[in-house]
């Protein structure tokens, strides 16, 4: 009997130390933005990176690619409404493939003239990092309402 019992203590700690704190973070995020899509009403999809979107205006049929450079307008918001940045209203332009991932795949799902919300979880953002002065936490979904102006 003893060594049943030890046999699955060892398991459940093995299974339980093969969870990482990236995965406990990713499924916390995915409940987090299925929440917010919940209490917000969005008629939202996601990709299986866990990138939750809303396609308000698709735009045209071109999309950028990780190439790209994009011209957008946009701002970005906490889940619980804190605004930590914002273009406030005018066209700012970025590499694409210098942005943070969840912009990388996100904003590629605009065509030219889209418009639409971009429900970033932790890990395509800035992850377990400390950004100074921006007011964004660790481990913080990030929420962007983007317009995709233009793109080259």
């Amino acid at each position: 009997m003893y060594q049943k019992t030890l046999f699955i203590g060892l398991l459940s700690l093995f299974l339980l130390s093969g969870c990482s704190k990236e995965d406990d973070q990713r499924e916390i995020d995915a409940e987090l933005i299925r929440e917010y899509v919940e209490a917000n009403n969005l008629d939202a999809q996601s990709t299986d990176s866990g990138l939750h979107y809303v396609i308000d205006v698709p735009g045209s049929a071109e999309r950028p690619d990780l190439t790209s450079t994009v011209r957008v307008i946009y701002s970005g918001k906490l889940l619980d409404g804190f605004q930590f940045d914002s273009s406030n209203g005018t066209v700012r332009e970025f590499k694409l493939a210098q942005l943070i991932p969840g912009w990388q795949e996100g904003i590629p799902l605009f065509g030219k003239g889209g418009k639409g919300i971009l429900l970033i979880p932790s890990h395509l953002g800035y992850g377990s990092r400390i950004i100074p002065g921006s007011g964004i936490p660790p481990n913080s979904v990030l929420v962007f309402d983007m317009e995709l102006v233009d793109f080259f």
